[in-house]
């Protein structure tokens, strides 16, 4: 019985893999051929040289086959499950005393391995994007490299006004610091500067200023300096930049410091909360999908091929809507970032584990 479990998990591996692999392959490519017809015209008159083009579109695989890959597990587990169904190996499985839960873990699997290897090729497209923006003109690297009177919120209760920053000269023009205090032992503060520079070892170095120490009501210390350093000061020019970016360009981690960064600059981050909260709900989808799946399939084998396809595209469809639906809500504010970016995925686990529960075994 071991030996026959093992021959049945490794053909219905073997069948969710095969219709993986070209789901997951064949679907981007139609996507590329279609984005190519439509922008083609754009990219000539770019003057964008044929080789360009064609590497540019490469380096857009990495991206359109992340965001298939729910897609394709939902197709792989519907057409493997209806296949056994479909050639009564399903009824014989069971008949041997194999439950329809137990037939199917190596399709669970399989799908949480696709999950790890998600969120890794997510990591990985943003350095594709990156260079395929490049070769097709669409973004030239340091567009912006300098910022003019902005406010910035560091850590610490410190508040930074800047006139001018400018990231190539490693410098800041007419600085004001400035943080809020409790007294004596925690004082506050008020500082400028008329220049500071950068250095990456030994971070900041401010000049020609005054500095003011409130240690309570009616109690300051005032001084001017030559130059002075301060270890909380720590930011980076590009942090203080903050130059917008495309999220698809922007690693996990990238993404979450920008995102830090944004809300001490003072802007809305909500939006890229989302994106940076889907880096990991769209990988952990693949793992969901196979419980609304799964029990489809048995269906499938009543209703031939065309229901199935019908069925997963359907699905598709509306999971990618729910996906833009949350993303816009997240993005304005009316739901935490991170229940925007799970909504669809914790709706698809409710429904599919009532649908696997209640399968037939």
């Amino acid at each position: 019985m071991t030996f026959g479990r093992r021959i049945l998990d490794r053909y219905l591996l073997r069948e969710f893999l095969k219709i993986f692999v070209i789901t997951t392959l064949g679907f981007p490519l139609l996507t590329i051929l279609i984005n190519l017809t439509d922008r083609l015209d754009t990219h000539l008159t770019r003057n964008v040289p044929g080789k360009d083009i064609f590497l540019a579109y490469v380096y857009s695989v990495p991206e359109n086959v992340f965001f298939i890959i729910p897609a394709a597990v939902l197709f792989a587990t519907v057409f493997s499950i209806g296949s056994l169904a479909r050639h009564s190996e399903l009824t014989a499985a069971k008949a041997s005393g194999i439950s329809f839960h137990r037939l199917v873990a190596p399709i669970f699997l399989a799908a949480a391995a696709i999950t790890v290897g998600a969120f890794f090729l997510g990591e990985f497209s943003p350095l594709s994007n990156e260079r395929r923006a490049v070769l097709l003109r669409e973004r030239e690297r340091g567009s912006q490299t300098v910022r003019y009177n902005f406010v910035y919120r560091a850590d610490g209760g410190r508040v930074y006004v800047v006139g001018q920053l400018s990231v190539p000269e490693q410098e800041m023009r007419d600085l004001q610091v400035e943080r809020e205090g409790t007294g004596p032992e925690f004082p506050g503060y008020f500082l400028i500067a008329r220049q500071a520079r950068y250095d990456p070892k030994t971070g900041w170095t401010m000049s020609n200023g005054a500095l003011r120490l409130l240690l309570g009501p009616g109690r300051e210390i005032a001084f001017g300096f030559d130059s002075l350093r301060q270890r909380a000061f720590s930011e980076r020019p590009l942090d203080l930049l903050a130059e917008p970016k495309a999220p698809n360009q922007m690693r996990y981690a990238e993404l979450g410091h920008y995102v830090r960064t944004l809300e001490r600059s003072g802007s809305d981050a909500n939006k890229l909360k989302v994106e940076r909260a889907l880096k990991l709900a769209i990988p952990m989808t693949g793992l969901i999908i196979v419980l609304f799946g799964a029990p489809l399939g048995m269906h499938n084998a009543r209703s031939g091929a065309t229901y199935g396809i019908a069925v997963s595209l359907a699905t598709t469809i509306v999971f990618l809507t729910l996906i833009q639906i949350t993303k816009a809500v997240g993005a304005g504010g009316t739901v935490p970032p991170l229940l925007a970016a799970w909504a669809p995925n914790a709706l698809f686990a409710a429904l599919g584990l009532v649908l696997f529960v209640r399968a037939r075994t």
